[in-house]
């Protein structure tokens, strides 16, 4: 047992710990737009605060969502040790490479998650944590439910009629599709899984993802305060 301990503390564990909990957050993101795109239906939020009941309610997706803020806070914590390691390792291999091979997104991926995280919290704050500890928002009929529901929709509308909220989340979106574009190859770099066959590939899915995936994302706030 103390070898597994000793691994994970070691510096490869924690870019392991990194890229497993990197690709863990990757599927949720692309789990959360999908359920966010339906604020987009032109039906006054009856998909969306169906929706929204649906994950802050089930027990399964209750618990799955305990383990997603325990991952999302590892990983932010692992990504703070690693920085710091490679800041104190002065004329070592990895820091060379950091300065002279690797891209802007790499150089500054702590930079990135700070801006991400802090992104994160004002998101929570203002949806997920009213959603969930609060009555402030107003109940609401939708069809998927014979009663009504917390009405989550008119509360991201109105946060996204402020242009400073907006501008807020597309700063957030741009930090996080600059650290995709880096996080998405480098994780399956660091679990083993480069290969010149495949690489291209997962370099292709990488880009497409970290460019789509945020894009997806932001057409929401823009959409809700330029057409709403």
């Amino acid at each position: 047992m103390n070898w597994v301990i000793n691994f994970f503390k070691s510096s490869i564990g924690r870019k392991v710990i990194m890229s497993l909990t990197g690709l863990f957050l990757i599927i949720f993101l692309i789990v959360h737009l999908a359920g966010n795109l339906s604020l987009l239906n032109n039906d006054g939020g009856d998909v969306f605060n169906a929706y929204a009941y649906f994950m802050t309610t089930n027990p399964l997706i209750k618990t799955v969502s305990w383990g997603l803020y325990f991952f999302i806070l590892l990983h932010a914590v692992q990504g703070i040790v690693i920085w710091l390691s490679n800041k104190n390792a002065k004329g070592g291999k990895y820091a060379v490479q950091t300065k002279d091979n690797a891209s802007w997104a790499s150089k500054n991926m702590a930079m990135l998650g700070i801006l991400i995280f802090a992104f994160l919290c004002i998101h929570m704050g203002d949806f997920w944590f009213k959603m969930k500890f609060t009555e402030s928002l107003p109940l609401v009929d939708v069809s998927a439910y014979d009663f009504p529901v917390k009405d989550l929709y008119g509360r991201v509308y109105a946060a996204y009629s402020e242009l400073w909220i907006v501008i807020v989340y597309l700063v957030g979106l741009v930090a996080l599709a600059f650290h995709l574009l880096h996080g998405f190859e480098s994780a399956f770099e660091t679990l083993g899984l480069k290969h010149k066959k495949y690489t291209p590939l997962i370099k292709f899915l990488g880009k497409a993802y970290g460019i789509l995936v945020p894009l997806g994302f932001a057409i929401i706030p823009i959409y809700v305060y330029f057409f709403k």
